[in-house]
């Protein structure tokens, strides 16, 4: 996923006159979760929100697109009949008092129909990309480790058939690096997936230039 400061947004906004006083206010103090949430439910955009502010988020690329989707298939199918489920980034997380839209989790526990925010992942994926590649790697991160819901953090690269994983083991948060013939094992849900098979539709022999330089 990508994200923007909220002024920009602001300035792109159609509706921007009529939102502006709103974000202002946004800007100028810390919200509460709560707040985030009601706010961001009368935006016609989607923010995340970093446990002080709003942080806009924009669109992504080709090959962003064909790995999440990608992502969301393969663990659909795999997870076919058990009892946790994928999400893809419309639906919320909450973590240590921030609000996170991964671009692809699982989650094992009941949710409302109506709910907006999952509660409880247990495994969470991010393709990584220029502008949000430092949030993914350091502030998420330390987010989703001192979640104890999740067991296991996926970081995906778009110009190559690589990654990054943590993993919850006891007391540790240890690292692992993935190249294209990782197994993605993850005993917490129940499957394993071949790393390749979420970059199928991409011709890595022409990649994109790297978008998380």
């Amino acid at each position: 996923m990508h994200l923007t400061s909220l002024p920009t947004v602001s300035r792109k906004t159609t509706s921007a006159s009529a939102k502006l006083p709103r974000m202002n206010v946004a800007l100028r103090q810390r919200m509460t979760v709560d707040e985030f949430l009601d706010w961001e439910g009368r935006q016609e955009l989607r923010y995340e929100f970093d446990g002080f502010q709003p942080v806009a988020m924009t669109g992504g690329t080709f090959a962003h697109d064909t790995i999440q989707i990608n992502l969301v298939s393969a663990l659909k199918a795999r997870l076919a009949g058990k009892p946790c489920r994928p999400h893809g980034s419309n639906l919320k997380i909450e973590v240590m008092g921030s609000i996170r839209y991964p671009d692809a989790y699982v989650s094992c526990g009941p949710i409302r129909l109506d709910s907006t925010v999952a509660p409880d992942p247990v495994v969470i994926f991010e393709v990584l990309s220029k502008g949000t590649a430092r949030t993914d790697r350091i502030v998420k991160n330390r987010e989703y480790a001192s979640t104890s819901s999740v067991q296991r953090y996926v970081m995906l690269e778009q110009a190559q058939i690589a990654g990054t994983m943590f993993e919850r083991v006891g007391d540790d948060w240890v690292g692992h690096l993935l190249g294209a013939n990782s197994i993605l094992t993850m005993p917490e849900i129940g499957i394993e997936l071949p790393l390749a098979e979420l970059y199928e539709g991409l011709d890595m022999a022409n990649p994109p230039a790297d978008e998380a330089d």
